[in-house]
């Protein structure tokens, strides 16, 4: 993926300057060789070079070309899965810890803003969290108790948000959350990595990552070794089984669409549907605010209308904020759902102690990306941190055994596409522009015509766990309905945990 490919958010590529980066060419030494430029790898870069560490950063596309650079960019401690599920499943001491690590990630955002001077909109602001129509209002009570016991004490119930076009009904205020530029702000950190010394390639493709006391990536122009390995790659790509057992993939939808200056107050909004819908404003003008929803969830590759999700996202956005002006932007984004509601960082399992992974995100990616940064780079310098254990990759939840078994069992149900047929039965049928899966004998192929009417065809194999892909008609891609790996219609890698194309068919 590059920096204008369709895969990033073109709200945010709005005035986000990179600095100049180029392909690993030659082998390379690192005390710390991170493998992704989101926010979660470039914060890591940034700590680890003030720290004095050597680092260099490899990424396939640009600098924030991946999840990263399709966020919508809250920084929130109000967490989705709520406080009293995070109590259940890992106690009050986890739940405390939870808020404790999110508020300081949004701290360390604003701290890095000041010292660094990026100028990126970061502003401090109120949350609110309401409830739709007609459901249970006792789940804002249960939670404004779990969100005091966490320490999050200045929560508190009001009669409704702010909002003028339509009532939330009752609510509760999470106070000191925060929005900012993400790419504006991810770019200043790539060059104050650079500036002190770290090295970015982008356009670089990490292929084999082997941890170890000869550690090393190795990409098509060369070799990084290091001391230590991070790979911050959303979805850990050099690992098959393990990790990927333990979260799922989502698609979560996102538009702009233009609002009159101030017809809705700059804040966070969030309610409790399922799938849930989020809110913030991005100033655009003296005359006008661009206002972003997102939503309407669902699992990869497992929603043949995808074109609904953004009708229904637009539907939900005019009953509530009638003055907005038509649609200006829309794209989706890849979130990982951990099976105990909080994200996995810290030293790989199963792999050697050198080898660290930031995954399973959840709706959080900015703070926990920076959580991530800030705890991979005290194990890499062996700190104590008291997050280390809550966040650790290798921990079993007992209370979210449920939830485990029932997204592993959705995984396996999928395999059942091996044996029925085709979408199409003739590439012929297929129209310019367009992908479907067709049975070839006891294989599927992944078949697309593109613009000029010439024929590609691949494997409808993801190679990953070999799951058989499904066709993305709204972004044109072939997405995996098990573990979330991506492909665009040239059959190309765009996401994880695959790390390889879809094959030429035999």
């Amino acid at each position: 993926m590059d920096q204008t490919s369709g895969y990033t958010n073109p709200l945010w590529l709005k005035a986000a300057k990179f600095p100049r980066c180029s392909a690993l060419k030659g082998n390379a030494r690192a005390d710390v060789c991170i493998v992704g430029a989101g926010i979660a790898g470039m914060t890591a870069a940034y700590l680890l070079g003030k720290a004095g560490q050597r680092v260099v950063v490899l990424e396939d596309g640009g600098i924030a070309s991946g999840e990263t650079g399709r966020t919508t960019a809250h920084l929130s401690n109000a967490l989705d899965d709520r406080y009293f599920e995070i109590e259940r499943l890992h106690g009050e001491g986890g739940a405390r810890l939870a808020a404790a690590s999110h508020s300081a990630a949004i701290d360390r955002i604003e701290a890095i803003v000041k010292e660094e001077s990026i100028d990126c909109g970061f502003e401090r602001l109120d949350g609110y969290l309401f409830v739709p129509p007609n459901e249970d209002q006792s789940i804002l009570d249960r939670e404004l108790e779990a969100a005091h016991r966490a320490g999050l004490t200045e929560v508190e119930r009001l009669e409704r948000a702010p909002v003028e076009s339509f009532d939330t009904g009752p609510c509760l205020r999470f106070p000191r959350q925060a929005r900012f530029h993400p790419l504006k702000y991810v770019a200043a950190l790539a060059r104050a990595v650079k500036r002190d010394g770290g090295r970015i390639h982008t356009g670089t493709h990490a292929g084999k990552i082997e941890g170890g006391e000869k550690a090393v990536v190795e990409t098509p122009g060369g070799s990084v070794r290091a001391e230590h390995i991070f790979v911050a790659t959303n979805t850990p790509v050099q690992d098959m089984v393990t990790m990927h057992t333990k979260q799922a993939p989502y698609r979560s939808y996102v538009i702009g669409a233009r609002v009159p200056k101030g017809s809705v107050p700059d804040a966070l909004y969030w309610d409790t549907a399922d799938p849930y819908h989020y809110v913030r404003i991005e100033e655009e003008s003296e005359r006008y605010d661009t206002l972003i929803v997102g939503g309407e969830d669902h699992k990869t590759g497992q929603e043949a209308n995808t074109d609904e999700c953004f009708q229904r996202l637009v539907r939900w956005t005019l009953e509530r904020f009638p003055q907005m002006k038509g649609v200006r932007y829309q794209w989706s984004g890849q979130v990982m759902e951990p099976v105990d509601s909080l994200a996995f960082i810290g030293r790989n399992p199963g792999d050697k102690p050198n080898v660290y992974i930031a995954t399973g995100d959840s709706g959080h990616g900015m703070t926990h990306g920076t959580i991530a940064g800030m705890l991979i780079t005290d194990l890499v310098l062996g700190k104590e941190n008291e997050w280390a254990s809550l966040y650790d990759p290798a921990r079993i939840t007992p209370r979210a055994l449920g939830a485990f078994a029932g997204e592993n069992l959705n995984v396996v149900a999928q395999y059942a596409d091996l044996l029925t047929g085709g979408d199409i039965d003739s590439a012929k049928e297929l129209p310019r522009e367009t992908g479907a899966v067709l049975r070839r004998g006891l294989k599927k192929s992944a078949v697309y015509r593109d613009a000029e009417g010439k024929l590609h065809e691949f494997s409808a194999t993801c190679p990953h766990l070999g799951c058989v892909v499904h066709w993305n008609p709204t972004e044109r891609s072939w997405d995996c309905p098990c573990h979330g790996s991506r492909f665009d219609a040239l059959g190309h890698v765009v996401a994880g945990p695959a790390n390889t194309n879809l094959s030429k068919p035999e």
